[in-house]
């Protein structure tokens, strides 16, 4: 390797773990120092996360495949027939490079280089749009799996906490901080949670897109960051009830979708209402109390404000701007559902495109040939667009003539 490189990564490595920036005053790294009955967080730890990720997305293909996928099926999780878009080299290479939502100015510009009618241009874009959107099957594997992932995660959250003074004194987060040893048990529970939050990156591309898609990506990032760094900083304390506030709320969130995906209306209504509430009040209101004034306040009580201090506490506080958000999305949808008495679909959701635009096209080029579709009906004095009379008022003989009724 080039000397020079060398040099500069020896710099910036020396630069990027200055105590200053993760220990509070007056404590340098020679403090934070192992021995055998006494272990601190190592950054180097982090990099397992890397392959237990990459183990918790194989695990998650053979759950989805094994269990999932057959599960659905027993319960009538059945994907819609989607009529498929005929191969089109010039609309596919728009579609690919420029836009999949064409304006008209663009839609009649495509119709006359591809030779095609402006109504069978729109239809191929929508057809074309909704092969790309995730099958019904699809959200009911990955809703199981998250469902799995976060009745465990949870379990062994407070499995992990509840026998920990901080879980139930929070100002026992901050006791002999920094200086607070790492427990194995809070090792692998810090693993397993950035573990699958690294597959949540990993398997984005494939997951299922949803209108928050940008928040999620935010959300991931934040949520990793946040748990690399409160680790290296030995924030373990706070950072065990981040995640286990977090994982209440989704222990319900998951099976409200997947009941939704079986069409159970009333007991998917009726776990959106619980977790409506317990993610209201557990972002809303335990988040606040317990972690960001814990962080902002309580810690005053220890130490001096420093760069950690600052960064951990700008962190927490875009997670909670995404609370805010998503809490919004909850009550307009809990204020639909008091309004309509059933649960609106997921406004998250990237909603399927219908083809009932295709039919009403279909009957209006069979008014105007004159082969209406009501020929079929009573008789009765309706009316084509034209202003003629109806087929129904007179009765074609075999012989096309016509009989007066």
């Amino acid at each position: 390797m080039n000397p020079e490189i060398t040099r500069m990564a020896h710099s910036l490595y020396q630069w990027l773990w200055q105590h200053e920036f993760w220990l509070p005053p007056g404590i340098t790294w020679e403090d934070m120092q192992e021995s055998e009955d006494i272990q601190y967080p190592q950054p180097r730890d982090l990099l397992l996360s890397i392959p237990f990720a990459l183990l918790l997305v194989a695990l998650r293909r053979a759950f989805e495949r094994a269990v999932a996928l057959p599960l659905g099926s027993r319960l009538g999780v059945k994907d819609k027939q989607r009529p498929k878009a005929q191969p089109n080299p010039v609309l596919e290479a728009f579609y690919s490079r420029h836009c999949k939502n064409p304006e008209e100015a663009e839609l009649l510009r495509l119709a006359t280089r591809s030779e095609l009618a402006p109504r069978t241009v729109e239809r191929w874009f929508r057809r074309r749009r909704n092969a790309d959107r995730a099958c019904l099957s699809a959200k009911f594997c990955e809703a199981c799996w998250r469902f799995l992932f976060y009745i465990i995660s949870f379990s062994t959250g407070l499995a992990v906490l509840h026998d920990k003074p901080w879980f139930w004194d929070h100002r026992e987060c901050w006791t002999g901080y920094p200086q607070q040893p790492l427990q194995p048990s809070l090792f692998w529970y810090y693993m397993l949670e950035l573990s699958f939050y690294w597959s949540l990156v990993f398997t984005l591309p494939f997951d299922v897109k949803r209108k928050d898609f940008k928040e999620q990506i935010v959300h991931h990032a934040a949520t990793i960051f946040l748990i690399s760094f409160s680790y290296c900083a030995n924030y373990i304390r706070i950072g065990t009830l981040v995640l286990v506030i977090h994982d209440a709320s989704d222990c319900f969130l998951e099976p409200t979708k997947i009941f939704n995906y079986m069409k159970w209306k009333k007991t998917c209504d009726s776990l959106f209402i619980i977790f409506s509430a317990v993610f209201l009040i557990s972002r809303l209101l335990v988040y606040p109390y317990t972690v960001l004034y814990n962080t902002y306040y309580y810690s005053m009580e220890i130490f001096q404000p420093f760069f950690g201090y600052y960064f951990v506490n700008a962190l927490l506080v875009i997670l909670q701007l995404l609370h805010v958000f998503w809490s919004c999305l909850i009550i307009r949808m809990v204020y639909k559902f008091i309004l309509h008495g059933t649960m609106e679909k997921d406004m998250r959701s990237d909603t399927e495109e219908s083809d009932k635009d295709e039919e009403k096209e279909q009957v209006r080029e069979k008014e105007q040939n004159g082969l209406s579709h009501f020929g079929s009906l009573p008789s009765s004095p309706c009316r084509q667009r034209n202003g003629s009379e109806a087929l129904g008022s007179r009765a074609q003989l075999p012989n096309g003539h016509h009989k007066g009724r």
